[in-house]
């Protein structure tokens, strides 16, 4: 492996981790100073080069830039009101998590819980707290590809492929555009939207390292549908004089 996709694999990985930390938690004016500070989102190693990526940094970079310094109480309160709506009491129905948006019903911890759980039991992980922030949460989908950049080994980018076709990038763009067309906040909504964006060019770029095209919308939906088995009744043995015979 070169020194070049060793660095691709730890920028990628670090970028992920921080944008998780921005999801788990409120922004607060101790966080809002660190941004500033790095000069985020300009400091993500991976640079976005779409139309959707660049608008998206432009969203988030003009929020940080035009908020007070230091901020006010009111600021602050009004960002911790929207952090509740978008990821703890769904006021905007656009929960992070993926299995409201996969499940027919829109239920929380539903069938893609458990495929990512089996993800994450394979590769020797499991979420702390499933009943606090469960399995399919955006959070947890963010730390386990980065993990998986992080771990290395000959099949890692393939899984960070896969598991990315069939389960963060099935919602999150969905997500992100509700989110941001409903919060109360210019930050929150370019934060959903880098989000969204950057792992959606990462995996542009899986698919050139990896030299495989991206599957589409319906060959990922035909691949996750569930298989429906049909039995075949064994056949019985023949008893003279059942049934007709030669």
């Amino acid at each position: 492996m070169s020194m070049e996709l060793e660095d691709f694999r730890e920028a990628t990985a670090g970028d992920l981790l921080v944008l998780a930390s921005l999801h788990r938690e409120e922004i607060d004016a101790e966080k809002l100073a660190e941004l500033k500070r790095l000069g985020f989102p300009d400091a993500l190693a991976f640079r976005l080069q779409s139309e959707f990526g660049q608008q998206a940094l432009s969203l988030l970079s003009n929020a940080l830039g035009e908020l007070p310094e230091p901020p006010d109480a009111a600021l602050i309160d009004e960002l911790a009101a929207d952090y509740a709506s978008i990821y703890l009491n769904n006021s905007y129905g656009a929960f992070p998590a993926e299995s409201v948006w996969i499940d027919e019903d829109s239920l929380t911890m539903q069938e893609p819980m458990f495929q990512i759980r089996d993800w994450y039991r394979k590769h020797g992980l499991a979420v702390p707290d499933w009943r606090a922030r469960s399995d399919d949460h955006l959070v947890h989908q963010l730390e386990f590809i980065s993990h998986l950049l992080r771990e290395g080994g000959e099949n890692s980018l393939a899984d960070v492929a896969r598991f990315s076709d069939e389960h963060l990038l099935r919602w999150i763009v969905d997500f992100a555009r509700r989110v941001a067309s409903r919060c109360d906040t210019p930050l929150y909504a370019g934060l959903v939207s880098v989000t969204a964006a950057y792992v959606d060019e990462l995996r542009d770029v899986l698919a050139l390292i990896l030299e495989e095209p991206r599957p589409t919308c319906e060959e990922i939906d035909e691949r996750m549908r569930p298989k429906v088995e049909v039995a075949v009744a064994a056949p019985q043995a023949y008893v003279p004089g059942t049934a007709p015979s030669w």
